[in-house]
């Protein structure tokens, strides 16, 4: 069973909780243009921005805990750029060192709710680093649906400059954070019961035929076969969670 919900403390930021039983399939977990700090028992890691989907090995930890970010701000959290994790899932311990992470994971064990104590460890790491307006703007204009060049305007810089920038906070480029929103947009119409051609049309795709090519690109399966997976693990959530 998955849960989420929204981080009272962390602008932007999403708590969730994943419990596994020994039987469930693992799920692919979509590209949605965030990073993670994630705690299983006796580990934290950091899950970078990934290109495509990230498959579960089968028979790992069955019990998660995460701080999924917003597009654009775990940077200044983990104190990295965010290319430097692209596609990958790094110990926390090759981040902030580890005796630092061992004296967390220890905490995060024995706290009632991992969640909250992650939030908890992201709140004391924020308060030194501010977020980044502009990669947040450009973030919130892409999910609108604005264009690259439109949201690089709005926000007063060139193509190249931009490019720059997103590397550093998103791990990929403006177009590709683009694609990976519209996936999500396209995805959350359909939990809310819109038929797919319509939740495609609403994202911004040219066609139905376009959405499952997508689905079928960043996820390695059919449109059908994502949504019945994703269903009957989780109630519908408003993002993706990102797991080891």
């Amino acid at each position: 069973m998955y849960q989420e919900r929204p981080s009272a403390a962390v602008d932007g930021a999403v708590l969730w909780t994943r419990e596994q039983t020994a039987d469930a399939p693992a799920r692919p977990v979509l590209p949605d243009g965030c990073m993670d700090l994630l705690w299983t028992p006796g580990r934290l890691f950091v899950a970078g921005p990934d290109t495509r989907a990230y498959a579960p090995g089968e028979g790992g930890p069955r019990r998660h805990a995460g701080v999924r970010f917003a597009p654009g701000t775990a940077p200044a959290v983990l104190k990295v750029p965010a290319h430097e994790l692209l596609d990958r899932r790094v110990d926390l311990a090759d981040l902030w060192g580890a005796r630092t992470a061992r004296r967390l994971t220890e905490r995060i064990d024995a706290a009632p709710d991992p969640a909250v104590a992650l939030e908890d460890v992201v709140l004391a790491r924020a308060a030194d680093a501010p977020f980044d307006p502009l990669l947040r703007e450009v973030a919130r204009l892409l999910d609108d649906g604005t264009s690259v060049a439109a949201a690089a305007g709005a926000v007063g810089l060139g193509a190249r400059q931009l490019h720059r920038r997103a590397l550093v906070g998103f791990g990929y480029g403006p177009k590709t954070l683009a694609r990976v929103l519209r996936l999500q947009r396209a995805l959350a119409l359909v939990w809310r019961g819109a038929p797919y051609a319509g939740a495609a049309l609403a994202a911004g795709y040219a066609d139905q035929a376009h959405f499952a090519r997508e689905v079928r690109a960043l996820a390695g399966m059919t449109l059908g076969d994502y949504c019945a997976s994703a269903k009957s693990e989780t109630p519908a959530p408003s993002g993706s969670s990102t797991t080891a």
